[in-house]
């Protein structure tokens, strides 16, 4: 859960999360297009490259290749997980 949790402490991956919830299986060249167009994030490939390496070590993003290209889509198991161990009461 530690991992889950030093995910989603850095706003760009937080960024990375809403986009791909917003539009599942993106490569790493629509990320960069889209964070750059709709939140001013101009990091470079490679940063975010490193950036889905740790939502990806913490399991909050699956990829999988097509043809040269690897797609990433978004995994909410482990945000099911910390819900179920501090649910939320009224």
């Amino acid at each position: 859960m530690a991992d889950v949790f030093k995910a989603l402490a850095d706003e760009t991956r937080r960024t990375i999360l809403d986009e791909l919830a917003e539009r599942d299986g993106q490569s790493l060249f629509e990320l960069c297009a889209r964070l750059n167009a709709r939140h001013g994030i101009s990091s470079s490939r490679q940063a975010i490259s490193q950036h889905l390496a740790v939502l990806e070590d913490a399991d909050l993003v699956e990829s999988h290749r097509e043809g040269r290209t690897k797609v990433h889509t978004l995994r909410t198991a482990p945000l099911r997980t910390i819900v179920e161990r501090w649910p939320i009461t009224d």
